[in-house]
Parts: C-alpha cells; structure tokens; sequence
C-alpha cells in the first residue's frame, strides 16, 4: 500500500519523507537536552520567555536548529562536490573552534606557551614517530616473509612474535621494556625504550598487513618472474611488492597515524614529547584545558599532513590501476 502511494504520488512521498526526517531530527536534538540559551544570546528580548518556559524553549531551540542544518544541507547541495568538501570542513572546523571558545580559554597563555610546545615537543614526537615507522616497517616486512616460509621454525617465531605484541597493551610494553631490561642487566635510557616499544608494537600489526598484501597477488606473477630467471630476492623486490603496495599502502598509513597518536604514551617514563609538555606546562597556571586543547590541534594537524602525504603514495604506487 505504502509502495504503491510512494508510485503514485512520488512528489507528496518526498516531501513526506523530508517533514518526517525533519520531525526525527528535532525530536533527536531535544532529546539530547541542549540548552536554549543560545537564542537568548541572538535575541535578547526572548530571555525571559525561555526562562520561563524553558521546554518550549527548548523545543524551539532544537526546531531552529534542526531547520537550520536542512536548509545547510540544501544550500550545500547546490554547490560542486569539491565545493562541497570545502564547505563542510570550513563549517564544521568553525563549530569546533566555537566549541573550544565556549570553554573560556585564556589566549594569550596558549600563545606564550606554543612556541616551546612545537620547538620541543613536535621535534621530539616526529623523531620517536619517524625513527618507529621506519624499524616497524622492517620489521614488518621481514616479520611477512617469515610467516609465508615453510620453515617451521621461522614461520614459528613469527607467529609467536604477532601473537605476543598485538596481544599485550602498548603501555604495557613500554613498561615492560623500560623497567624490565634493567633487571636483566640492560639498562635503557626513556627515548630509545619508547621507539623499541612502539616498533615492535606496530609492527605486529603490519606484519599482518604487509602478509595480507603479498597475498594478495596472485601466484602466477611468482611463476613468471621465475621463469624470466629472477630469483626469490628479485621476485620479491621488483614483481611482488611494487604491485603489493597498493593494497598495503592504505592500511599501513592508518597504522602509521595511530603510532604518532600512541607516542604520547612514551611520556609516561618521562619523555617530553608533546603530551608529556602539554600536561605539565598545562599545571604551572592551572590551565590544562588550554594546553590539551593546544597539543591536540597539533596532533591533528601532523595526521592531516601524515594522510595527505598518504594519498599521495596512493596514488602514485596506484597511477597503473586505473580502471
């Protein structure tokens, strides 16, 4: 019935339907309880009605906004995709700054402790991160080529390495490897226990990644390479990989993300890093809001560089797949 009227009358369903999501949306706003204060902030004169009547100011309050995103979206609509993307980033990163600003954060303290923020911590966490990203990657690979021999007792160490690294927390391992190695008569300075942690940690993980990937070509690639007599190293090196990187490229930059985030961890043994310089300039003057707010823009920002430096090797290792 509802199929044949929605047939029928496909200009009535639609806007139906819009009213409806429309309806949903409101109602799902309200339910989220945001104050209507704001509209008292627009207009002034409706103050003390809100006030004295704070559900339908509240109702009111989640209409105005709910119409507003609709008409967003109808004007977004009109515009070319890659206007689009723009304009929704451009509107989401304004909310986000509004939201930061409704914290009441002291500016100037942000701008008298960036400096020191960037010229120390970012130096430090891009050289721990790039300094992982780059053993992990070894490890990675070496770790993949050693789960697809068939020798057992490579393909077991192997195994037992994944199993063990993925299976125990980062934090953990970065314990582990700073208090324990002493107690066997190694003794680890902070920096070097923080990049052997986080190397080994995220290289599990790409060892699966790095293996999904070989995997992935099929086997008659291996054979022709064999019979143009190149050898397993050349095989490997010149056939496998070159076509391998296009499916490991996309998870591994995502695994590479994740490990500039958890370098934070490595503060917990007294690195300063950007978290580590963060927290404790955030306690001199009791702003810490002001200080986690400021490293994480940073955070972001270095991901936003790490992803589009991502695409681009996507792009390149994938110019030969277009379809």
């Amino acid at each position: 019935m509802i199929g044949r009227l929605v047939l029928t009358y496909p200009d009535a369903a639609r806007r139906t339907g819009l009213l409806l999501m429309l309806a949903l949306v409101t109602l799902a706003i309200y339910g989220l309880g945001i104050s209507p204060a704001w509209i008292g902030h627009l207009l002034p004169a409706a103050s003390d009605w809100i006030a004295a009547h704070p559900a339908l100011g509240q109702f009111l309050g989640a209409s105005m906004m709910a119409l507003t995103a609709a008409l967003n979206w109808k004007a977004l609509r009109q515009l070319p995709r890659h206007l689009q993307v723009v304009g929704v980033w451009l509107e989401l990163f304004a909310l986000l700054m509004l939201f930061f600003y409704s914290f009441d954060l002291s500016f100037a303290f942000i701008a008298k402790k960036i400096g020191f923020l960037v010229s120390q911590g970012v130096v430090t966490t891009l050289y721990i991160s790039v300094i992982s990203i780059a053993v992990a990657t070894i490890i990675a690979l070496a770790g993949a080529i050693a789960k697809l021999s068939k020798n057992g007792v490579i393909y077991g160490f192997a195994t037992f390495y994944t199993s063990l690294f993925r299976g125990l927390p980062l934090l953990m391992q970065i314990y582990i490897i700073y208090l324990g190695l002493p107690q066997v008569g190694y003794v680890i300075s902070a920096v070097p226990a923080g990049i052997l942690a986080l190397s080994l940690c995220y290289g599990a993980y790409m060892t699966e990644i790095f293996r999904a990937g070989i995997e992935s070509i099929p086997r008659g690639q291996t054979e022709g390479a064999t019979a143009l007599g190149l050898s397993p190293a050349q095989t490997m090196g010149l056939v496998i990989l070159p076509q391998a990187m296009r499916v490991i490229i996309p998870p591994t930059g995502n695994q590479f993300i994740a490990m500039l985030k958890d370098s934070s961890l490595v503060s917990v043994v007294g690195v300063w890093e950007l978290m580590y310089l963060a927290r404790t300039q955030g306690q001199t003057e009791f702003r810490h809001i002001e200080m986690l707010i400021t490293a994480s823009m940073i955070y972001w920002l270095l991901s936003v560089c790490l992803e589009y430096l991502q695409s681009r090797i996507e792009a390149r290792f994938g110019r030969f797949d277009v379809r």
